[in-house]
């Protein structure tokens, strides 16, 4: 399940703490699941002030991922 964020770039995100999943959904549909993040990186990410830029600066590139839609 995703919550709907206030970004340009991206629709939602997940985040299941038990196996550490964060996924992705933006706004050109793509969904992505990025694997190993902690929760205080998705608890930074869901409260940035800018959600693209935090995605951009501390996830992108940072954390394994695949394509899941």
């Amino acid at each position: 399940e995703r919550t709907p964020v206030s970004s340009t770039n991206i629709n939602s995100i997940g985040y299941d703490a038990n196996t550490e999943t964060l996924d992705v959904e933006f706004s050109n549909g793509g969904i992505y699941r990025y694997s190993g993040v902690p929760q205080g990186v998705y608890d930074a990410f869901i409260s940035a002030s800018s959600i693209g830029q935090f995605h951009h600066g501390n996830i992108k590139n940072q954390y394994s991922y695949e394509k899941i839609g």
